[in-house]
């Protein structure tokens, strides 16, 4: 078994926070301080990220959401959770719906996409770490995840600062097998058949994962709901009061 790292915190109903290609679980900071007030927040490195296992090899997402399937297992005990995924976590959480639906309460995708019809952006960063290292990819990286009007405050600023160190010592070989796992996702027909609820998040100003890409899959899952952050990439970092806001809304709303 892989291991991850995870942390706990909090009392209540379970909360699972699965991150973005490149980042760690510390991404979720402000989140998961506002979610843990009333919740217990599960949150954990994948594999090849952060303090988790680096794993050689290549890499689907669907063995991400058997990584995510088998910590649920193990910490929840039984309790369904509220699974709530960005970007590559976002992928994961619909690996993980169509896979595992027992061990949903309700999904949550935000800021992340079902299928990419062009994979040459993906060769094309693979071929960039291959040759230079992961810190090549940083500076285009920080202006996909967050606004220049997040990142001109002090709190956005910090926010930047740690992001980009924590992608400049992501294992280059375990970025690559992730980078690669993302450029083939194809969820178009598998999210057909997703029975969980669903909330996808889009941000207004998200060039990574464009808006277009949360209402396909809006339009694919059943009773899926759409909200949008005026954000971009990592909306979750840069608008965690919002954020935290929508999850709390739509899991009353059940």
């Amino acid at each position: 078994m892989t291991r991850l790292n995870v942390v706990r915190e909090g009392g209540g109903p379970i909360v699972v926070l699965s991150h973005a290609l490149g980042c760690d679980l510390h991404m979720w900071d402000g989140v998961a301080s506002l979610l843990a007030r009333a919740h217990t927040v599960l949150r954990y490195d994948h594999r090849n990220h952060g303090s988790s296992e680096v794993v050689a090899g290549p890499l689907t997402l669907q063995v991400l959401a058997d990584d995510a399937a088998a910590l649920i297992e193990r910490e929840a005990e039984g309790e369904p959770v509220h699974f709530v995924g960005i970007s590559m976590g976002g992928m994961t959480a619909q690996a993980l719906a169509s896979r595992r639906p027992e061990l949903l309460k309700t999904l949550v995708i935000a800021n992340s996409a079902a299928h990419y019809p062009d994979a040459a952006p993906w060769r094309a960063r693979v071929q960039t770490v291959q040759a230079e290292g992961v810190a090549a990819i940083a500076p285009g990286a920080m202006a996909r995840w967050l606004t220049p009007e997040f990142v001109s405050t002090p709190e956005g600023a910090v926010a930047a600062r740690q992001l980009q160190e924590t992608l400049v010592r992501t294992d280059a070989a375990g970025y690559i097998a992730s980078c690669d796992a993302v450029a083939g996702i194809d969820f178009r027909d598998s999210n057909r058949r997703i029975a969980v609820p669903t909330l996808v998040i889009a941000g207004s100003r998200d060039e990574a994962t464009p808006p277009l890409m949360s209402e396909a899959m809006v339009a694919a899952i059943p009773g899926a709901r759409l909200a949008t952050i005026d954000a971009a990439h990592l909306s979750a970092v840069e608008r965690p009061v919002e954020f935290t806001q929508l999850l709390l809304d739509f899991w009353r709303s059940l």
